[in-house]
């Protein structure tokens, strides 16, 4: 592994870099961590961009490389960028709908290095799950995939989003976990920005739901304490605590878009007025050090009351800034799960009235063409780029 230095005398380097290969991804999940606007195919770094991001990540003391999308397999170079990672000491983590990929595939990715694998599920039952992701077939897919991961050595994360329509097989989706014979388990609440904020009406669950869910997981952390690891992550909208988003904005995570923006978080591009740098124009280490959107909220400067003022200011560090921004029309405001913060109960109201209410049909995560030039629209008929899912 790398050994970290510091950039300057008090900024220590990222733990880890996600890498968001492709936005392409069979499956059309209606929370997606995905922008609503996703990046096209021509605009995806090349093979040797990546090669280069990874020699920038390892110089820079970064300890773990993340590789997702959309769907990482759909990229047909993925195995030489596993290897190009462990050739330069990063640790591999490969984070899948495990629906995209061959055993043939995979065999090639865990020959060239890979660590560690993230599933992701929607259920433990098939039709709802199939329902949510949009893909027919797609469970029996993810539990073979799941056997290779096994077979292959490689420790296994099953992630699971919960939501109104499976989250009362909470337990269910723990059991199919052990079954699978994973590592760890991890319920996630849905998080309320970007697609899954386009479709809050269809995902809230009733705060009754939410609190057997956490009894439901509180009795399996007993019953198989020493089988499997199982993490619990809370909802926003019923929280009163904020959660410290990517343990601190601009502290130890870096996320690359496949065109090459590098963000401070998945969802980072919904706040408008940020700029956002790109490896194909500046180095990991010049973004890290001076990018304008990672100094926007690092630290506690920024911070408003209450924030500035709470005792647990460098332990939260404020919480999501993309929910303060999409809830009170502000970055800079107090995150609204807070129970301190004046948006709060408007938020605690707008998960009671969306999970009362009857659900909506999804809007599932779809790529939008990108619209021609005028250059362009002239020369072709304006038929649009076929794309994954």
């Amino acid at each position: 592994m790398n050994a970290p230095r510091n950039i300057g005398s008090k900024l220590p380097p990222p733990m880890a870099v996600l890498l968001e290969l492709t936005h392409r991804c069979p499956l059309q999940c209606p929370y997606c961590s995905n922008p609503l606007q996703m990046d096209q195919v021509k605009s995806e770094l090349s093979t040797a961009e990546w090669k280069s991001v990874l020699d920038q990540a390892a110089k820079l003391g970064v300890l773990q490389v993340h590789f997702s999308g959309g769907e990482p397999t759909v990229r047909q170079d993925l195995a030489e960028l596993i290897r190009h990672a462990r050739d330069v000491g990063l640790y591999t983590n490969l984070i899948t709908s495990g629906v995209a990929a061959s055993k043939a595939r995979f065999d090639e990715m865990a020959a060239a290095g890979l660590d560690h694998v993230q599933l992701s599920i929607q259920d433990s039952d098939a039709e709802t799950a199939e329902k949510i992701g949009n893909y027919s077939g797609a469970q029996a897919k993810k539990l073979e995939f799941a056997k290779w991961v096994r077979a292959a050595g490689l420790p296994l994360t099953v992630n699971a989003v919960v939501n109104r329509h499976n989250i009362d097989r909470v337990g269910a989706m723990i059991d199919l976990a052990v079954s699978l014979d994973a590592h760890r388990v991890e319920i996630a609440n849905v998080q309320y920005y970007g697609w899954a904020l386009k479709n809050l009406g269809a995902l809230m669950p009733r705060f009754d739901q939410f609190e057997a869910s956490i009894a439901t997981v509180d009795a399996a952390r007993a019953r198989l304490k020493g089988k499997i690891v199982i993490d619990y992550v809370v909802p926003d909208y019923y929280a009163r605590v904020p959660k410290a988003c990517m343990n601190g904005w601009g502290r130890r995570f870096m996320n690359i878009t496949p065109a090459g923006k590098v963000l401070p978080c998945h969802a980072a591009e919904t706040i408008p007025d940020l700029k956002f740098d790109s490896v194909r124009e500046m180095t990991l280490a010049e973004i890290w050090a001076r990018s304008s959107a990672f100094e926007a909220f690092r630290g506690t400067d920024w911070m408003p009351d209450p924030c500035r003022s709470c005792d647990k200011r460098e332990i939260d560090w404020g919480g999501c800034r993309c929910q303060a921004l999409a809830l009170t029309g502000s970055a800079a405001e107090a995150d609204p799960a807070c129970g301190l913060s004046p948006w709060h109960e408007k938020l605690r109201g707008m998960a009671e009235a969306a999970s009362q209410a009857a659900a909506p049909e999804f809007q599932y995560r779809r790529i939008t063409p990108a619209k021609p030039s005028t250059s362009e629209s002239a020369k072709t008929s304006g038929t649009a780029e076929p794309v994954a899912g």
